[in-house]
């Protein structure tokens, strides 16, 4: 039984070690620098050491494409400190946010960290390289949705839950922040066991096992593979993820 997410737009690369387009879902192909989409308010940043377009777009719940586009900041979307940006903000989506965390509250990346990291150890998989995946994914965030359906910080579709679920022994609910984790990490431990590859393992949570069997690697699923390695070795030497 497997799942295929396949990628709809390349994933650009914002700082060289992370450098996911999608940080809401399948975002608009190359948006235009002075031409964005209604829904959207602009926010004045000025950008701060360790600060990457990525980053921001996550942190502001706005497209990268789109922030780098209007700030014309490039192919490689590379910042300097102390520079003004102009954050294109996606109004519904920031509204969506505060109104789920009224509602329910929100776990804090630092949470979210901890939690995965636990998980992870419990059930044999290398701590860092679940963070790494679950920075990619979602930034550490639990209200991250995808047009896809994926949920949470481990980015995990209900039917993957399913799945998991066999091999917890319980029903898994994936909008929790403790089941969320167990899904992702007994997925890396099922797609290392089935591929025998870390590198292959990271791929088929990307695109699918079935789809990686079927296709190979997507070219967009190697710049997500060398993204989720390169961030694994800054958590190993200490660093923040962005």
């Amino acid at each position: 039984m497997t799942y295929t997410r396949r990628p709809t737009l390349p994933r650009l690369l914002a700082s060289g070690l992370v450098g996911a387009a999608l940080v809401l879902g399948s975002a608009p192909a190359g948006a235009a620098a002075d031409d964005l989409p209604s829904g959207r308010r602009l926010v004045d940043h000025r950008v701060r050491p360790g600060e990457t377009a990525t980053g921001l777009a996550v942190r502001f719940h706005a497209w990268t494409a789109e922030l780098i586009a209007h700030n014309h900041l490039g192919p490689d979307g590379r910042l300097r400190v102390g520079q003004r940006l102009e954050i294109p903000v996606v109004v519904a989506a920031e509204r969506d946010r505060a109104d789920r965390g009224d509602q329910r509250g929100t776990p804090s990346r630092s949470t979210v960290r901890r939690v995965v990291a636990a998980t992870a150890a419990r059930h044999g998989v290398d701590p860092q390289l679940a963070l790494a995946v679950s920075w990619q994914e979602s930034g550490w965030q639990m209200d991250r949705r995808s047009s896809a359906g994926a949920i949470g910080a481990m980015q995990v579709l209900p039917s993957t839950a399913d799945w998991m679920s066999t091999y917890a022994g319980r029903r898994l609910h994936p909008r929790r922040l403790a089941d969320n984790a167990t899904t992702g990490v007994r997925l890396l431990s099922v797609l290392d066991s089935e591929t025998a590859n870390r590198r292959r393992a990271v791929a088929a949570y990307y695109q699918g096992l079935g789809a990686l069997r079927s296709d190979g690697v997507y070219r967009e699923t190697r710049a997500y593979v060398a993204n989720v390695l390169a961030l694994k070795r800054r958590l190993e030497a200490g660093l923040p993820p962005a």
